[in-house]
């Protein structure tokens, strides 16, 4: 293969398109949840992921599970989730089994933030997809992207 190979080439040229897409999507969110509710897009992933847990068999995430479900390295994470407890957003406490364990638990007010952001974070998300469906390069990936929601289950 060389440089110039179509199939190398058509595969960078839809790599640069999907990195599109997510940067235009994570900018509107991005912009929406800051202005209405002081939150970035990964304070708002990291509230929505942990509000996901239960008390049940395997239902409190660990640091390296959150930080794989945020896409955040588990230092960043940490970080992430100490900005959130400064706010008080979240609580840690030991994992009751295992001392070593930390777990992470969405606060009431964390709970309510979420539920008040949650509409914002979904309108930006429809119109960052919608105004992406009307470019011929980005409309593929959105009709994908739809088409996932079907098959995909809430965690």
């Amino acid at each position: 293969m060389t440089a110039t190979d179509p199939a190398m080439t058509a595969l960078a040229h839809s790599w640069s398109a999907l990195s599109l897409l997510h940067g235009r999507i994570e900018s509107r969110v991005e912009r929406a949840l800051q202005a209405g509710h002081r939150l970035s897009a990964r304070e708002y992933s990291l509230l929505d992921v942990l509000s996901r847990q239960h008390d049940g068999e395997g239902g409190h995430l660990q640091m390296r599970q959150v930080a794989d479900s945020v896409v955040l390295s588990q230092s960043a994470t940490t970080r992430l989730v100490t900005r959130l407890e400064d706010r008080g957003l979240l609580s840690r406490y030991l994992c009751p089994t295992d001392r070593r364990g930390i777990y992470t638990d969405v606060t009431d007010d964390g709970l309510r933030l979420l539920e008040e952001a949650r509409p914002t974070h979904n309108t930006a998300l429809r119109e960052a997809l919608d105004q992406a469906a009307a470019e011929p390069a980005l409309a593929p990936l959105v009709h994908a992207v739809l088409q996932l929601q079907d098959g995909v289950q809430p965690a």
